[in-house]
């Protein structure tokens, strides 16, 4: 699967959300944050966009449930 169909594969799941975190140490979540806003169909959707250091997947979701635990 190259990118763009990665893209379009995530733009799918994200649209059955209302808050959004796109986290990560790469700048593919910037990539695809400013596919998703320049597309009208996710203008309801709250994205957030926060840069981070790698992390294991115990720690990601600590970090997820952190980040929406506040809101």
């Amino acid at each position: 699967m190259g990118k763009k169909e990665f893209y379009n594969h995530l733009e799918g799941i994200i649209r059955d959300y209302t808050d959004v975190l796109l986290f990560g140490p790469t700048d593919a979540k910037t990539e695809l944050f400013n596919i998703i806003k320049a597309d009208h169909r996710f203008a309801d959707i709250k994205i957030d966009v926060l840069d981070t250091d790698k992390m294991t997947e115990n720690q990601q979701h600590a970090f997820v449930k952190k980040h929406f635990s506040g809101k």
